[in-house]
């Protein structure tokens, strides 16, 4: 689902609202969510799931199979997403 098709079926919810104040509700929700990955911190939406900062390790053995070359990877951060059950068994039906 794009950001168009969403502000499309929160319009359809919500007739009383118009577009720009759509358009600015789900600014502001994934701007805050940004906002607290880039900090560390664990975003919880009961019933949906939860994002997270996970840490990964740097790699100094890594090889090139192409040309047999030595590669560094540095340090990283991954944003991982943890369905909930009730997520997870709605799509499994």
């Amino acid at each position: 689902m794009s950001r168009a098709d969403l502000i499309k079926q929160l319009k359809k919810n919500n007739p009383n609202l118009n577009h720009s104040e759509l358009k600015t509700i789900i600014d502001v929700f994934s701007e805050s969510i940004f906002n607290a990955l880039k900090e560390g911190n664990t975003i919880e939406i009961r019933g949906f799931g939860r994002w997270y900062c996970k840490k990964l390790k740097e790699n100094f053995n890594l090889r090139n199979p192409a040309t047999n070359e030595l590669i560094y990877k540095p340090k990283r951060v991954k944003v991982r997403f943890r369905p909930s059950k009730k997520l997870n068994n709605i799509i499994n039906e």
